[in-house]
């Protein structure tokens, strides 16, 4: 189901809780919510559609993917860029990103799962584990 976006920086800026089995509902959701705002958005939190649960979705190289509980674990090629965000109003902002990471988390059937991205597909994850963190750019 389509969720309203959120854009309360102060809820946005509480961390989220640990995501369950019983949250995959809100992970379809927040996919739905992501697609039906495709041509301006490539990733979101759990927390933009108002619940506090480290879930992220996003377009890995034109594929949705959902992660519960990311986690990077590890990081390389630190860069200087600017981005936007549907929940902030105004421009982009600046902030700093890792051309490579490396990412641990649990996907729909909450088996544990570590990969690799690179490039735009890292960068956006890096902003969606922001989210998560209560980290606004």
């Amino acid at each position: 189901m389509i969720k309203e976006l959120i854009h309360d920086p102060f809820f946005l800026g509480v961390k989220s809780e640990t995501a369950t089995e019983e949250d995959l509902q809100t992970a379809r959701d927040l996919l739905d919510t992501l697609t039906a705002h495709k041509s301006k958005c490539v990733g979101m939190a759990a927390n933009m559609i108002g619940i506090r649960k480290r879930i992220i979705v996003f377009d890995n190289e034109g594929e949705y993917m959902i992660m519960l509980n990311p986690e990077i674990i590890r990081k390389s090629g630190v860069y200087e860029t600017a981005e936007g965000c549907l929940s902030l109003l105004g421009d982009p902002r600046k902030c700093t990103r890792y051309k490579s990471i490396k990412v641990k988390w649990q996907n729909e059937n909450c088996q544990t799962r570590i990969k690799t991205f690179e490039g735009f597909t890292a960068q956006i994850i890096q902003h969606e584990i922001d989210h998560c963190d209560g980290i606004l750019i």
